[in-house]
C-alpha cells in the first residue's frame, strides 16, 4: 500500500502502518510534521498523519534508530477503491481496441496526477499502466482528475464471475440482523456455523466429493466461501486512507444459501466496509444493472455509445410480473442505501460486458460529481416517489426531477402501464409540472401504475431534462417470499 507515487486522501488523518521489532519507535514524516508511535508486542504500528491539503509532490519518510525508508513523489488528492466482478476487472487494453475515447485516452497519457495502485505498489497513470488496470476504473478516475484538476489515486479488488457474498466477511453478514435473520431462516443455523463448515449445504457438498472420487470423476464445487474474495482483495487495503467506492457486480446475484436478496447483502456490505474502515459513511457507487435497456437521451453522445435504438413496439401489457424483474428491482432499490447513490446504467451500452466502459466511467464520474463533491450536476432520472389515485386516473411524484420531466423520440410519453389488480393496459400519460397523470379507458378503477417494466423496455422514453433516463418502477407490492 506505500510506495513511491502513492497518493494521500486529503481533510483525512490518513493512517499509515507497519511493522517493526516489539516495542521499537517508529517516526513518521510529512510535509515538515513528524508523528511518533511505538510497534506493539506483535511488532505492528499505526499512526494517523494530520489531515492534508492538495500541494506540490512531497516525500512520506518512515524511521526508526536503526534506519529510514522513504516514499517518494506523494501526493494528496482523492484515492477511490473500484471493486467487484468482470466489468471492474476487465482491463483497459483489451476495452480499447473497441473504444474510441479509452484508446485516445491511454495515448494521452502520462497523467503525473492520476495515480494506479497495483499489488506491485503505485505507478503514475501511462499507455503502459492503464492498459493492465480496471478499463472503468482508469475510465472514471481520469474524467474526475479533469473535473476536479486534482490528483486522483485508484486502487481495484474485482475477480470477474464472482458474487457479492464473497465480498463481504462472515462477521460484517451475521452482523446485518436482517441478512442474518434471513439466513437462520433459510438453512436453520448461523452463518458463523456455515463459515465453520457446518450444515446441510457442505454436508451434501461432502457426500457428493466423496462420491465422485470413488467414480474418478470431477468433485462438485464446493459452497462459497463467504468473504473469501474480501480477504485477498480487500482486507490488505484497510485502513487506507479513501474517499469512497465505485462498485460494479451483480450479474452472479448474492449466492449465500437462501438468501437471493441482492439488496439484503449489499446493505450489509456496504455497511460492514465502512466500520471497518473506520473513516466514517464514505461514498459508495454502485453501477447499475442489468446494463442498458431504454435508448438514451442523444444517441451521438460518446458516454451513450452501444445503447439500444428506440423502438416503439410494446409487449402485452402486464406480462411481466415483478419476480421475474427481482434482478431490476434490487439494483434501483439499492440506490436508497444511504450515501450509496446509484450510477444509471439503463441507456448506456448494452451486455454483460458492456463495450464502452469510457462512457461508464463518465456516467460514474457524473454521479459522483453531483452526489460526493456537490457540483450542479444532475445524478439520476426520475425516480418513482410516490403515487395518488384521482378517479379514473393515478397521478405519480418522482425524485430527481432536475430541471424538468420530459420525453423523447416519440409525439408522446411512453412505457407507462395502469392496472386495477386483475389486467393491465397501457395508458396514456401526461406530464404535468413535476407530476406524470397516467389513465386507460380500460381500467376505470385503476390501483397500480408502472413503468419501463419488462426486460427489453426500448418503448419507454421518460426522461428529465438533465438527459437522464428514469428508473423502472412498479407500485405492486411484493417481497423474495413469493408474496
Amino acid at each position: 500500500m506505500f510506495s513511491d507515487h502513492m497518493v494521500i486522501q486529503q481533510d483525512l488523518a490518513a493512517p499509515v502502518w507497519g511493522t517493526a521489532v516489539a516495542g521499537e519507535e517508529i517516526a513518521v514524516q510529512f510535509r515538515g510534521k513528524t508523528k511518533t508511535t511505538k510497534a506493539g508486542e506483535d511488532g505492528k504500528w499505526s499512526i494517523k498523519l494530520d489531515p492534508s491539503k492538495v500541494g506540490e509532490a512531497s516525500e512520506l519518510k518512515v524511521s526508526t534508530k536503526d534506519g529510514s525508508v522513504v516514499f517518494k513523489d506523494v501526493l494528496v488528492g482523492e484515492v477511490w477503491i473500484g471493486s467487484g466482478q468482470s466489468n471492474m476487472a476487465g482491463g483497459a487494453g483489451g476495452y480499447a481496441r473497441n473504444d474510441e475515447v479509452l484508446s485516445k485516452n491511454l495515448e494521452a497519457g502520462p497523467y503525473p496526477g492520476l495515480r494506479l495502485c497495483t499489488r506491485g505498489g503505485w505507478n503514475v497513470a501511462d499507455a503502459q499502466t492503464g492498459a493492465g488496470f480496471s478499463a472503468i476504473h482508469f475510465s472514471f478516475g481520469l474524467e474526475l482528475h479533469k473535473s476536479l484538476g486534482i490528483p486522483v489515486g485508484l486502487m481495484v479488488g474485482a475477480v470477474g464471475g464472482t458474487p457479492s457474498g464473497m465480498w463481504l466477511s462472515p462477521e460484517m453478514a451475521e452482523g446485518d440482523s436482517e441478512l442474518s435473520k434471513l439466513f437462520r431462516e433459510a438453512n436453520g443455523i448461523s452463518i458463523a456455523d456455515y463459515s465453520a463448515g457446518k450444515g446441510d449445504y457442505h454436508e451434501k457438498w461432502k457426500a457428493e466429493e466423496e462420491k465422485a472420487k470413488a467414480e474418478g470423476k470431477k468433485a462438485p464445487r464446493p459452497p462459497i466461501k463467504i468473504g473469501s474474495l474480501y480477504e485477498r482483495h480487500i482486507q490488505y487495503m484497510v485502513p487506507y486512507g479513501i474517499r469512497g467506492v465505485l462498485w460494479d457486480q451483480g450479474e452472479s446475484k448474492t449466492q449465500i444459501p437462501g438468501v437471493s436478496d441482492q439488496y439484503v447483502v449489499m446493505n450489509a456490505l456496504v455497511n460492514g466496509w465502512r466500520k471497518t474502515w473506520g473513516q466514517g459513511d464514505f461514498p459508495f457507487l454502485h453501477v447499475q444493472k442489468p446494463s442498458g435497456g431504454v435508448a438514451p437521451w442523444d444517441p451521438e453522445n460518446p458516454t451513450n455509445k452501444g445503447a439500444k435504438a428506440y423502438r416503439p413496439n410494446k409487449p402485452q401489457a402486464g406480462s411481466t410480473t415483478p419476480h421475474s424483474l427481482a434482478y431490476q428491482l434490487d439494483h434501483v432499490k439499492m440506490g436508497t442505501i444511504p450515501n450509496a447513490p446509484l450510477v444509471p446504467a439503463i441507456d448506456l451500452g448494452v451486455g454483460i460486458h458492456p463495450a464502452c466502459k469510457s462512457g461508464y466511467g463518465a456516467r460514474a464520474c457524473q454521479v459522483a460529481l453531483g452526489a460526493v463533491y456537490g457540483k450542479d450536476v444532475a445524478v439520476s432520472g426520475p425516480v418513482y416517489k410516490s403515487h395518488k389515485l384521482e378517479g379514473d386516473k393515478i397521478r405519480i411524484s418522482f425524485d430527481h426531477v432536475g430541471k424538468g420531466l420530459a420525453f423523447r423520440h416519440a409525439d408522446s410519453l411512453e412505457g407507462f402501464e395502469i392496472g386495477d389488480g386483475k389486467k393491465w393496459a397501457w395508458a396514456k400519460a401526461v406530464i404535468e409540472g413535476d407530476t406524470v397523470v397516467v389513465s386507460s379507458p380500460d381500467i376505470p378503477n385503476p390501483k397500480h401504475v408502472q413503468y419501463a417494466f419488462f426486460r427489453s423496455p426500448e418503448y419507454a422514453n421518460f426522461f428529465n431534462n438533465d438527459g437522464l433516463p428514469a428508473q423502472p418502477f412498479t407500485t405492486v407490492p411484493w417481497n423474495w417470499k413469493g408474496n
